[in-house]
Order: structure tokens, then sequence, then C-alpha cells
């Protein structure tokens, strides 16, 4: 009996480590040398031919191939392409496991004004979707709450770690607002009529976190009888130490968040989506207001639109001098964020180029998040967080990763998927 116990434990044991997530990578102890790929740097620079060296995870050398410079561990990559990590915004990466189960979905808590509530508290460094973005590149990402007027605040995280203190590389770097739409639907569950018509309560809803930003502004300024804690929340919104990402559609809404936020003081502001953009621009180049754009692969708004504006949207503000990043918020947000390389690739082929596009994965998105200063792009001194593909990683035929590092620590890039995939190729291949 007691053999049959032992058994059955050891049986349970092996079945956790089958599905458990990848165990976190070791610190980098010796030096790497990647030698003669194409490197592209992610400000818009390739180096061909190059020599990328990284010790205690960060570069000390990126320029052309150097024998003399070479030391450590020798990857030759002659014909291969080397990338900074690529960045996605705006993502509930590891705030929710499976959709259909509620348990799993940690993304949105009840209330419509929730300043304090940090999303990185429930980011779930364990989860088996965030390993899925390793093999495509994207090894950082911008962990975002969702619902009500403000969502709370976003946190930046490198996708290898243990928990969410070891994945923490900008800490509650944002807070996010949902502004007011222009238009509604009616409520058909109540007989109302479905179809679009203007909001009636627009203004009302404007003036309403308007008068909230004022309130907490008087609190933070005023005698503190009565603690309030989500007005202590938006004590360094209010100070301008950090950024409210405000997610906005239509042009006249992104005009009223231009000013409206001008007249309370507040410097620091990013729009998402920002559909409509493209015929402001001019005005976000003038306040130096980021855009952190949704997926290329969608209709445009308006019947009067081309059809291929969605597609042309990075080109036009990129043209006029506005810093344009790419977001993933939308239908199966998680489980698409390991796409986000070849969505930028859709904003290449429509006329903004391969190094342009990946710039709003690398540098943009890491100037956006604040964390340029240490990662985004291929420099001496920043991390050492970067891959190594086949070929173009923009596309999804040839982003085929054989390397991958996250602050020098050496990548494993398996995960149940690549599991599965290997299984069912093996079993077609002995047919």
């Amino acid at each position: 009996m007691k053999k049959i116990l032992n058994y059955i434990l050891l049986s349970f044991l092996c079945i956790g480590n089958l599905t458990a997530q990848q165990t976190p990578a070791p610190k980098q102890t010796s030096n790497y040398s990647i030698i003669g790929a194409t490197a592209h740097i992610g400000n818009g620079s390739i180096i061909n031919n190059s020599l990328i060296v990284f010790s205690n995870g960060k570069l000390t050398y990126v320029g052309k191939a150097d024998n003399a410079k070479q030391s450590g561990t020798v990857i030759s990559a002659t014909g291969k392409h080397v990338y900074p990590g690529f960045i996605a915004a705006n993502t509930s990466l590891g705030l929710a496991e499976i959709d259909a189960v509620r348990a799993t979905r940690d993304f949105d808590e009840v209330g419509g004004y929730l300043p304090h509530i940090r999303s990185i508290i429930a980011y779930n460094a364990e989860s088996r979707v965030v390993e899925t973005m390793r093999p495509n590149g994207v090894l950082i990402a911008q962990v975002t709450p969702r619902g009500g007027s403000i969502s709370g605040t976003s946190s930046v995280v490198q996708l290898d770690a243990w928990n969410w203190e070891d994945a923490v590389i900008n800490l509650d770097d944002a807070i996010h607002i949902n502004w007011p739409s222009n238009f509604s639907r009616g409520r058909w569950w109540l007989g109302e009529d479905p179809a679009l018509k203007p909001n009636k309560n627009y203004r009302k809803q404007v003036e309403k976190l308007k008068h909230y930003f004022l309130d907490a502004k008087s609190y933070l300024t005023g005698n503190k009888a009565t603690k309030n804690i989500p007005f202590e929340a938006l004590s360094r919104t209010i100070n301008n130490e950090q950024k409210i990402f405000v997610h906005v559609s239509g042009e006249k809404a992104i005009v009223d968040v231009v000013e409206t936020f001008k007249k309370l003081g507040q410097k620091n502001i990013v729009l998402v989506h920002a559909d409509g953009a493209d015929k402001v621009a001019d005005l976000l180049k003038t306040n130096n207001i980021p855009v952190v754009l949704e997926r290329a692969h969608r209709l445009p708004n308006a019947e009067d639109e081309d059809y291929d504006l969605p597609y042309r949207s990075a080109k036009i503000l990129v043209d006029k001098g506005v810093l344009v990043g790419l977001g993933m918020e939308g239908d199966m947000e998680r489980m698409s964020t390991r796409n986000i390389p070849f969505y930028a690739g859709t904003y290449a082929a429509y006329g903004l180029g391969k190094e342009e596009a990946l710039k709003l994965i690398t540098l943009n998105n890491a100037k956006i998040l604040g964390i340029d200063k240490s990662t985004g792009t291929l420099e001496v001194g920043k991390d050492a967080t970067l891959f190594i593909s086949k070929g173009d990683a923009l596309d999804m035929k040839t982003n085929i990763i054989s390397d991958a590092f996250i602050q020098g620590r050496k990548l494993s890039l398996e995960t149940h998927q690549t599991k599965l995939w290997k299984r069912y190729e093996n079993k077609y291949k002995n047919q």
C-alpha cells in the first residue's frame, strides 16, 4: 500500500513538472559574443557583419566584427539577424490565463475611478501564455489594467521571472484613463435602438473626469483630515512624475483630451488607440504627445475613410513627427501579443519601411514606457535583452529564433506550444 501511495505521489509530481512554466534562466556568469549577424540596432540603423559582446547582463561592444574584441562563449550567427527584445505596450498579458474561466481573469476591478489599483500585484509570472511570447522575440511588456473611467496603473516587466518582483523593469509607470466616447449605442436588451448615435452625456462625463482630478489636486495640497486612498494614488500623476495613458478615439475627443489636460497642468500624456489622430497630428506634435497605436488589422471607422487607412496610420503620424508605438489591446490580446512583430510588419508594408516599423516595438515603445535608458536598442551600456533570428523577425515566415537573452540570461525557448508542434511534426514525418 505504501509503495502504491509513493507511485501516485511521484506521478503527480511528474505531471506538475510537465505542465509548469519554464524555470527562469540563471544570472549571466560568463561573457557572450555574437558574431557575423546583421544587427538591427532598433533606432533605424543596421550593422552588417556585426559583433555584439555582453557581460554581466550589459552590452559591452556593438559594432563591426572584430576578432580581437571577442570574449567568452562565441555564437556564430553568419546569415542571421540580431534584434533588441521586442516590447509590447498596453497589454493585459499575465493578468488572465483562460478567458472562459472567470477565476483566472484578474485585469478589471469593480468601480469607475480606480487610480489606486496596481496591475503588477496581479501579474502572474508563471503564466503559460507569457512563456509563448519569447519564441517570437517579445521579451518585455507593459502590463495594463482594463475597465472603468480610471483603470489603475500599469507596470513594465521582462518576461522571464520567478514572480512579479523579479519581473519589474518600471514599476507603476503610468495611470490609464478611458476617455468618454462621443458616440454610444442603445441597450438592445432594454428595447433601446442599438444604432450608433451621439452620446448626450459626453460633456457631463468629461466634466466629471476633470473635476475628479481637480478634487484630487485640492486634496493633495490641502488639509488631509480624512485619508482618501484613490486621491493619494494620484500624487505622482498630479506632480507630472507619472505618465497618463488616455485610451481615446475620435478627432474631437482627442482634441478635448489635449485641451483638458493642458488646463489641468498635466504634461506627460500618451494617447492609446487614437483613431483619428492622423487628422490632428500637428496638434499632437506641437504638444509632444506620443501615440500607442493598436493593431493594423482592422476596418476603417467611417464609411468615407480609405479602406487601407488603418494600415497607413503609423506612416502618416511618423511623417508628421509624432512618436508612435504599438500596443495590443483588443480581442484575444494576451494570446495575440506574441504576434506584435507581425503587426509592426504590416505597418512596414504600408509605407513605413522595415527599420522604422521595428522602432514601433523597440526604441519608440521604450521611450513611451520610460525604459529607453536601459533597453530598446543595441547600444553599449544597455541591458543585453536581445535575440537571434534566422530571418526577418517582422515576417512570420522567417521569424525563427535560435537564441534569446534577457539582461544577459540565456532563455529557454521551449513552451507547451513548441512541444506540441514538434510532437505532431514528428507524427506526420513518420507517415
